[in-house]
């Protein structure tokens, strides 16, 4: 008999209370000023990589990291020096969250609904991770604070640091055969977990709400506070650019279509595997954006365009912005040593986003008064193995190699490859979740039709006020905020500028 949800509710609420354990809203993780002085006070001196229960209030695009508390959301102008565009390309900085990478987020959006509403009970049941590489890494961070059990499913050809940090964790990995295309057999082996153990939880974030709602309530917002902070009084939000993925990230642009008047959503997907722009397959290396499938969670009606980027220029461009040769080549060509100095803030998929904002801005003609924002999901220290590895096989990356790239990757960049999406054309895209999903995942037809109303998304987003006041209600039962105050109490004296301490009913919207 399976156990009831206010069993399974009140395990959980004995578990946080036991690890002083409180649930940040995704109000707060919105706008972290609205965390109680208490919590943010314990942040000070806390490494932002420990899994430490305080950390999951650093989920969040404002993390200060030379403070340890928080700022203006971070985020990294790549200059016109470098893009060859006359349109400003901002990058929302993922690595200043803990493991390095936005998509601890995700699984958080994925994972804590369920724990405060009686699905997940974290102490008999596993949390199942399937992943191409910073989903299961995040989730096994949440687990970690949870003291729950992870598992985390990811392809055997990422990358050498992905499985070195899991295994430091102390997480049960599943490598499945291939590489970043082969997402497939991450859904097989989710399916063959589940027949050995039913108990099992598999939070599959190409179909989880709460990876696409995380994204809505707390990136998008982020983002256009950034725009906010940093345009001038003619310019305008002229796009959201990201690669596909699990369709999580590209959610923040439905939240930026509504609010902002003319802004478009641009896909980025490899052009070895040009699954919505052609219904293609193949193999590629871009990290982090598994295909060969549409993702049930991508509201495919709010994406305007769909751009194929080569897998080779993000290699190569990872090479140009990392090794000393490349960036005394760029120093040369006018960028300042700030600039350089941040350029290994863009992992691979960063460098994918990078140039698919450069080809959008070709295709619509923005000029320097447009902004085009996109994600920077993770850092080239994930990728220092490759670095490394190439310069055995290949040689040295010599001034020479830089020039090249840098003309021909960045500089050269032209319109190819794309296609602006009519409303016929996001149909076809829509229609191609039935195979993934129907056939093989066991989704009904009617789901699938549902997923075409606007109205099923506007009902999802409206899921995250109850999720915050479900949050707020399971803090209230564990009582770990009552206790951190009155731990705090004597340093709250020292401090008399903090405000009051009031519950945040900060919503996003």
């Amino acid at each position: 008999m399976a156990p009831k949800p206010d069993d399974v509710r009140r395990r959980a609420v004995d578990r946080c209370r036991e690890r002083n354990i409180l649930i940040p809203t995704f109000a707060e993780m919105r706008d972290p000023q609205n965390i109680d002085p208490a919590v943010r006070r314990r942040l000070a001196h806390l490494d932002m990589q420990e899994p430490h229960p305080a950390n999951l209030f650093r989920i969040t695009w404002k993390n200060d990291v030379l403070t340890g508390g928080f700022a203006a959301p971070n985020c990294f102008e790549i200059p016109s020096e470098l893009t060859g565009v006359r349109a400003r390309i901002i990058g929302m900085v993922g690595k200043h969250f803990p493991t390095g990478a936005h998509k601890v987020g995700a699984a958080f959006g994925c994972l804590v609904p369920r724990l405060v509403n009686g699905q997940f009970d974290p102490t008999e049941q596993r949390a199942v991770w399937p992943s191409t590489g910073n989903y299961c890494r995040g989730g096994v961070f949440d687990s970690a604070v949870l003291g729950c059990q992870a598992v985390a499913i990811l392809p055997e050809g990422m990358s050498r640091e992905r499985f070195e940090w899991l295994e430091k964790m102390g997480a049960e990995i599943i490598a499945t055969p291939g590489t970043e295309a082969n997402v497939k057999e991450i859904f097989d082996a989710c399916w063959d977990l589940q027949r050995k153990n039913p108990k099992d939880v598999i939070l599959n974030q190409f179909a989880e709400m709460g990876n696409y709602l995380w994204h809505h309530a707390v990136t998008g917002p982020s983002a256009e506070e950034a725009f906010q902070m940093l345009a001038a009084p003619r310019d305008r939000f002229a796009a959201w650019v990201s690669a596909t993925g699990s369709a999580g990230t590209i959610a923040a642009g439905d939240y930026l279509k509504k609010t902002i008047p003319g802004c478009r959503v641009g896909a980025a997907e490899p052009i070895q595997c040009p699954t919505l722009l052609s219904a293609g397959h193949g193999d590629h290396r871009i990290e982090g954006i598994g295909d060969k499938h549409v993702p049930w969670i991508h509201n495919v009606r709010m994406t305007d365009v769909v751009i194929a980027v080569d897998d080779r220029a993000t290699l190569r461009l990872l090479r140009l912005f990392n090794e000393p040769a490349g960036q005394d080549l760029l120093s040369q060509r006018g960028l300042g040593d700030e600039v350089i100095a941040q350029l290994p803030l863009l992992g691979i998929s960063s460098i994918c986003n990078l140039l698919a904002a450069i080809k959008m801005s070709l295709y619509f003609e923005y000029d320097e008064n447009d902004v085009i924002f996109m994600s920077l999901t993770d850092s080239a220290d994930l990728y220092r193995s490759y670095l490394r590895g190439w310069n055995e096989e290949r040689g040295a990356y010599t001034s020479l190699h830089a020039a090249v790239d840098h003309e021909r990757f960045l500089l050269a960049t032209t319109t190819d490859h794309m296609k602006e999406l009519t409303y016929p054309d996001q149909k076809v895209i829509h229609n191609l979740k039935y195979f993934t999903w129907v056939e093989q995942q066991q989704r009904k037809t009617e789901e699938l039709a549902a997923l075409w109303n606007p109205l099923f998304w506007r009902d999802q987003v409206r899921m995250l006020k109850v999720w915050d006041e479900s949050i707020r209600e399971f803090n209230r039962d564990t009582g770990v905020l009552d206790r951190i105050r009155r731990e705090t109490t004597p340093a709250r004296q020292e401090h008399p500028e903090d405000p009051p301490v009031t519950e945040s009913t900060n919503e996003p919207e």
